[in-house]
């Protein structure tokens, strides 16, 4: 069977191959040892995709196949791919072809080793973490229970079985399981696209063609290349810690280093398996000039696209088979740093990541022309969607259409730059002295000890002593109101964003947000309950301290376009109500207890503080300052969010934008 969809604000064009199959029984030891044996087979051929859509004019942008459940009573295994808006034949044609490559020649051993290291470890961590186990996977393993019948033995049950199964599965498994992962019986091939004149999408005949050509293509074996060289080809010179400080009541450890790094340690029992990491320096893509804007706001993402040192990306990913450690470099407006998470037993691999990160980037030109062609194909049909076309106006409404807030485009994709983004990356993280670096997790203090002063304190130091730059991005003042028509459904998208100078302390933060809270209730029932106008209403707010002290308070809401100027206007009445009355006081009891109580399992989570730390840090704040939190919280009263009110939603100064579907009459209002 043949689906073949198009849409005139598709802005994805994507290709897939569904095999129908029944579900198959899983109550016995041994379907559960075919659940592996397919896992197996899906991880390395998911891999070989992957590798495929690095290599240069690859035949789609992204690649993957699996088994799952499609409705109750049937399974599919699906092939998939993101292909150009003209590849979408050549999409079909290469996930076949791989298909068949692994039947007609199966895998590699060491394609198996490294996924069976991969599986292990993977259900190693489970099990290590099943103590701390959330409710909400529990429940969820629990329905599929109920609904499709799915064992749930226990992890430790499941890990045992891993541990005797595993080994044991051979490459002859696997590979004849090839001969059936993919039949050709019960397919349906479904295409996706976008409508356009330029671009012909194939017919149901082309695609027919291109299954039954696939037995005629010329094949070759598929070749693993690998490399047994070290990650790192030498030690660096460590460093010392030359400075120490505790801040007993986070139980947190400041180290300075000898190269000017900072090291920030907070040990937890939160995660059994899981040691966070984020850094941090001043600077960013403020400090490109606006001819190499462009490659600098790309330079993180296709900097580390070529891998690190000696190694591909592809051949990185297999050295670190079985491990589990990765660092993210990234370069934000304001700051530069990292980002990444190991397993304690993999803390050294995940120092000497860092260390490769700030000293052996790599320049892959064949990854970036991959990448360049990737970007303008998601790009290409970006403009179609009218809520893309709604967010862009927001957006350059809110920053006065500052040439730095313009979004990613096809046409910006040539400004892309590789000996731009490396050289602006170098420079980045050239100088390590200004660098901070948080750890949350299981650690052992005596362990870090000796990784930091080893490749954090080896890392360089120039002691620039440089700081970020403003740019000049600044919201507008006054009314400001625009409309966009865009779009065939009858459908409107309403924005409304309040901004202005903002006093950067604790009790401020919390009550602007409780403020949110208490907004969006009200209007969440005026709006939706009381007027039937919308399905829901979302209130957002956000705080900055640099470059300037400023809030946005942000209101948004989808509507029938003939109610929508209505809605707006229900809004404004009711935050004109809120300031002369002030919200009622149960609802502020009710948003005090939500976020105490959001406050209180935030607090058992290392990503929670790690981002507090990293805040507090950068902030220049008493990391205790965190502590004071509940007491903030329990201060705000009716008198003090109805005060924010009177503060923030200043009817004088917002911008407003509306969404309205094409060839609609509407024009934008003039300001209240």
């Amino acid at each position: 069977l043949f689906a073949i969809a198009t849409d005139p604000e598709a802005t994805r064009t994507s290709v897939a191959m569904y095999h129908k199959l029944s579900p198959p029984d899983q109550s016995t030891a041994g379907d559960y040892r075919r659940r592996i044996l397919e896992s197996l087979y899906d991880g390395m051929l998911n891999q070989r995709l992957a590798e495929l859509a690095q290599r240069p004019a690859p035949p789609f942008l992204d690649a993957g196949s699996g088994r799952g459940r499609f409705v109750r009573s049937k399974e599919v295994y699906v092939q998939q791919a993101g292909v150009q808006p003209d590849g979408i034949a050549r999409g079909l044609e290469s996930l076949l072809v791989e298909a068949a490559r692994v039947s007609r020649f199966g895998f590699v051993a060491a394609e198996l080793e490294r996924q069976k290291v991969d599986a292990l470890r993977s259900i190693e961590r489970s099990y290590a973490e099943r103590d701390n186990r959330n409710s909400a996977s529990y429940a969820s393993e629990f329905i599929r229970a109920f609904l499709e019948g799915e064992p749930i033995p226990g992890i430790e049950y499941e890990f045992e079985l891993y541990r005797r199964f595993v080994p044991e599965i051979s490459l002859d498994e696997v590979n004849q399981l090839a001969q059936t992962r993919a039949t050709e019986r019960s397919r349906v091939v479904m295409v996706n696209a976008p409508r356009t004149e330029s671009v012909e999408i194939p017919t149901e005949s082309t695609l027919a063609a291109v299954l039954s050509a696939i037995g005629d293509v010329e094949i070759t074996p598929y070749v693993d290349t690998v490399t047994e060289a070290p990650l790192l080809e030498g030690m660096p010179e460590p460093g010392r810690i030359v400075g120490e400080r505790t801040i007993a009541e986070l139980s947190i450890t400041e180290w300075d280093l000898s190269n000017g790094v900072k090291v920030v340690l907070k040990p937890t029992d939160f995660q059994d398996d899981e040691v966070l990491v984020r850094a941090f320096s001043p600077g960013g893509t403020s400090l490109a000039s606006d001819e190499v804007y462009v490659p600098a706001r790309t330079a993180a993402g296709v900097v580390s696209a070529g891998g690190l040192g000696s190694f591909s990306a592809i051949d990185l990913d297999k050295k670190l088979s079985g491990t589990v450690a990765n660092v993210r470099p990234t370069i934000a407006r304001l700051q530069e740093g990292l980002t990444g998470n190991a397993s304690p037993r993999d803390l050294e691999t995940l120092l000497q990541l860092i260390y490769l990160t700030f000293t052996a980037p790599r320049s892959d030109p064949a990854i970036f022309q991959v990448l360049t062609d990737q970007q303008r194909a998601r790009l290409e049909n970006r403009d179609a969607s009218p809520e893309v076309a709604f967010r862009d106006a927001l957006r350059a409404a809110l920053s006065q259409d500052h040439p730095r807030t313009r979004p990613m485009t096809a046409e910006r994709v040539d400004e892309m730059d590789l000996d731009a983004s490396y050289a602006f990356y170098r420079d980045r993280f050239a100088d390590a002295s200004d660098f901070t670096f948080v750890f949350v997790g299981n650690l052992d203090l005596e362990e870090m000890r000796l990784l930091v002063e080893r490749y954090l304190g080896g890392l360089p130091s120039i002691e620039r002593g440089e700081s970020w730059r403003d740019v000049g991005i600044d919201p507008p003042t006054g009314v400001v109101r625009r409309t966009v028509q865009r779009g065939l459904e009858p459908k409107s998208q309403t924005g409304i964003v309040f901004t202005g100078p903002f006093e950067f302390d604790r009790p401020n933060r919390v009550g602007l947000r409780a403020l949110g809270m208490v907004l969006e209730t009200q209007l969440r029932e005026l709006l939706r309950e009381d007027l039937g106008g919308t399905y829901g209403v979302t209130v957002s707010t956000s705080t900055s301290w640099i470059p300037d002290e400023e809030f946005t308070f942000a209101i948004g809401f989808g509507s029938d376009p003939e109610r929508a100027e209505g809605l707006s206007d229900a809004v404004f009445s009711e935050i004109e109500r809120l300031k002369t009355s002030g919200p009622p006081a149960e609802d502020v009891e009710s948003v005090k207890a939500t976020l105490l109580r959001d406050f209180e399992s935030s607090t058992a989570n290392n990503s929670f503080w790690a981002s507090q730390i990293v805040f507090q840090y950068r902030l220049g704040e008493d990391p205790r300052e965190v502590l004071t939190y509940e007491t903030v919280v329990e201060s705000l009263d009716v008198d003090t969010l109805q005060a924010a009110s009177r503060t923030y939603l200043d009817v004088e100064n917002y911008v407003h934008v509306s969404l309205y579907p094409a060839g609609d009459t509407a024009e934008a209002p003039a300001p209240r």
